[in-house]
């Protein structure tokens, strides 16, 4: 590549960077009182912005908004005109054919050859429809998913990878293909850490909590997913977010859930529940002023479970100091 070449590439990139970064700073900005409003942070794998101050949480379920094709010049210059890349979200992996009106030359072809290329057209699409239509059909499904839940595209690709598993297993025979593919996401979800919970994907999707349940444990079962539990610190930023609670209450919280965890009474519990219990117990603590009702309602659990939970750490932590 030449020098002059290098330059234009850089100076586009530049452009593109900043665009990125002023996108950013102008659509979330920290309201807290006493925030010194420094600059925001981007979770990229729980998709969550957060103030790099006083570490509120500005967006929840975020999108990317940087260039995909890397962070040299260069390397985007050479990268950016190549078309997106594979993916296995899509039903074709994005290697769709492309039957062109231009000959290798770049001239228009005669009439007889574009009739029958235009017939080429209508077979070709005929039968990649009918071939994969199911496919086509669940992962339309997964985008649509995506883009309300909020998550990573890597989790996205991973979903994709285990519902591609489940149709080589036989696994989708007598199963509808949207209950496979919630049962994959939440999968998906817990094995790289991205809180999303049975009901939240249930809501979203439209689709009854048992159902999901039995197809996400056919699927374990099957497969062999190695699977690892929801870890209750995973929820208690978002609930203490959403309920407003201090950043003082939050770390003692947080303390409090090390300690349960530490002498092994999170095992078999609801990991939103053990949050909202902390942040609740915090709160009585540090004499904050929330009820039991605006977290319960900002964690999405019921009153019972969280009073139940409350008590339980309570109890401990009586105990303990």
């Amino acid at each position: 590549m030449s020098r002059r070449k290098q330059i234009l590439a850089k100076q586009e990139f530049d452009t593109v960077s900043n665009l990125s970064t002023k996108t950013g700073e102008t659509s979330h900005n920290c309201i807290t009182d006493g925030c010194k409003k420094t600059s925001v942070i981007t979770d990229t794998a729980l998709g969550e912005i957060l103030c790099s101050s006083c570490g509120q949480v500005l967006e929840e379920k975020s999108y990317e908004i940087f260039p995909s094709y890397g962070y040299d010049p260069v390397d985007y210059a050479s990268k950016k005109n190549t078309g997106s890349a594979n993916s296995l979200t899509m039903f074709d992996m994005n290697m769709t054919t492309v039957i062109s009106n231009r000959d290798a030359t770049g001239k228009s072809l005669s009439g007889n050859a574009k009739n029958e290329f235009y017939r080429l057209k209508i077979l070709n699409t005929r039968s990649t429809v009918a071939s994969n239509k199911t496919l086509r059909s669940a992962f339309l499904f997964l985008n649509m998913l995506q883009i309300k839940l909020g998550i990573p595209d890597s989790v996205a690709e991973s979903s994709a990878q285990l519902y591609r598993k489940a149709v080589r297993e036989k696994l989708t025979v007598g199963r509808k293909s949207k209950n496979i593919m919630c049962a994959c996401i939440y999968a998906s979800c817990k094995q790289n850490g991205v809180p999303r919970t049975i009901n939240e994907i249930s809501i979203t999707s439209n689709i009854g909590r048992k159902e999901i349940t039995r197809t996400y444990r056919s699927l374990v079962e099957n497969l062999n997913l190695p699977i690892n539990p929801f870890n209750s610190k995973e929820f208690l930023t978002r609930i203490a977010s959403e309920a407003q609670i201090s950043e003082k209450s939050r770390r003692y919280a947080l303390e409090i859930l090390c300690a349960t965890e530490d002498a092994g009474l999170t095992h078999g519990k609801n990991p939103k529940a053990l949050a909202a219990a902390s942040l609740y117990l915090a709160c009585v603590l540090n004499a904050e002023h929330k009820s039991q009702d605006e977290i319960t309602k900002a964690s999405g659990v019921t009153v019972t479970t969280v009073r139940t939970r409350y008590y339980d750490l309570k109890k401990f932590f009586l105990e303990v100091t």
